[in-house]
């Protein structure tokens, strides 16, 4: 867009929409890119559906990755790092009207950063700030269809939003089962479990998946992305001026 068209949006926009990923290891079967890149195209299906109260900016390609760093080819932010874009974010677009601000997140590494965020930048920039996980809404999907105990990083959900939203990013001759260790301090800490913590992904899984990207499908990434869209498009104008 350009400034004349930004300006002509701000006059029904109220919410900026910004696009989070990652640059960090999928496994043997997943580009790099690929949170950066569901997370944009997630967020223009989102902004298309809320036309023309919604605008999306630029996406923020790099996340909080420290777990994956051992793997080569992952960049990782340090939090506050993340913060600092979010806050620059904030203050360029407030002056010019948004006082709403919603990031929609691919990478479950940025989630604890953005309750930091959500806290620190509602108070400080007297603003309304949000985040939603792409497809964490349609949790009801992955419990019909996905088989595996454990899943959740280049596996059978992630490679069929892929295969969907950004078919590119999926190498299909390639695609594998997570190599999960037997043993190791992970078991203890995964989501659910009564006590958290830090654990580097290899400790967990040697070929860096979890899950089985093997049964993922285009049909089932059509589902979540479609069914997502609807209950977060739906949330989104309930928090908007009327």
């Amino acid at each position: 867009m350009t400034w004349p068209e930004v300006k002509e949006a701000l006059r029904t926009v109220q919410l900026a929409i910004i696009p989070l990923g990652a640059q960090e290891q999928h496994g043997p079967h997943m580009t790099e890119s690929c949170d950066a890149v569901l997370a944009e195209q997630f967020a223009i299906r989102l902004t298309e559906r809320l036309h023309p109260l919604a605008f999306m900016t630029p996406p923020i390609a790099l996340g909080i990755s420290s777990h994956h760093l051992h793997f080569p080819g992952t960049i990782s932010l340090q939090p506050s790092t993340l913060i600092a874009l979010l806050r620059d974010i904030v203050r360029s677009l407030k002056p010019h009207g948004i006082q709403r601000f919603l990031v929609i997140n691919a990478h479950g590494g940025n989630q604890a950063t953005l309750g930091v965020a959500a806290d620190v930048l509602t108070r400080e920039e007297e603003i309304e700030f949000y985040y939603a996980k792409t497809t964490a809404s349609a949790k009801d999907v992955m419990d019909k269809h996905i088989r595996s105990k454990v899943y959740g990083h280049s596996c059978e959900r992630e490679v069929s939003e892929a295969l969907y939203l950004a078919p590119e990013l999926v190498r299909q001759e390639r695609l594998a089962k997570g190599e999960l260790t037997e043993e190791g301090r992970w078991r203890k800490l995964r989501p659910g479990s009564p006590l958290q913590g830090f654990y580097y992904y290899e400790e967990m899984t040697t070929n860096g998946c979890i899950g089985d990207g093997r049964q993922g499908s285009r049909k089932l990434g059509e589902e979540l992305v479609e069914t997502a869209l609807t209950r977060l498009s739906a949330a989104v104008r309930d928090i908007l001026d009327p």
